[in-house]
């Protein structure tokens, strides 16, 4: 069965977490001030962090490298970007620690995609339910 179209699905429920995330961090007034803000660093943050992870991983690149690397941008990009107070980062880092494994979590259990976190074992519903 070809799976390849997940990925992109993937990226698109990410990218849709990630802004929910950042609209919850910063407020509705500031997420509105700097949505071109928000919407380069969801990019950059999701897609190019995803981008990297995927084929960092295929062109044989070693794990510090292509795993890391999109996880430091999430930590530290952000922050600064958006100026956080230092309440508004410690909530930000708490979310963005909870989304993946969430999103991992969602697409394990409903759908029975595992490769998002495939080191983190979550059975699908169909699986449970003996399908």
């Amino acid at each position: 069965m070809d799976t390849d179209w997940r990925f992109p699905v993937m990226i698109a429920a990410s990218l849709l977490e990630y802004v929910l995330l950042l609209r919850l961090v910063l407020g509705r007034v500031d997420f509105r001030r700097r949505t071109a803000a928000v919407a380069t660093a969801s990019l950059i943050v999701v897609v190019a962090g995803m981008l990297f992870g995927k084929y960092g991983l295929l062109l044989g690149l070693p794990w510090w490298i292509y795993y890391p690397l999109p996880a430091l941008t999430t930590v530290v990009m952000p922050p600064l970007v958006f100026r956080m107070t230092r309440k508004r980062t410690a909530a930000y880092l708490v979310l963005a620690a909870l989304s993946a494994p969430l999103i991992h979590a969602v697409f394990s259990f409903f759908l029975g995609w595992h490769e998002y976190m495939p080191f983190l074992p979550v059975p699908s519903l169909a699986s449970l339910l003996g399908a």
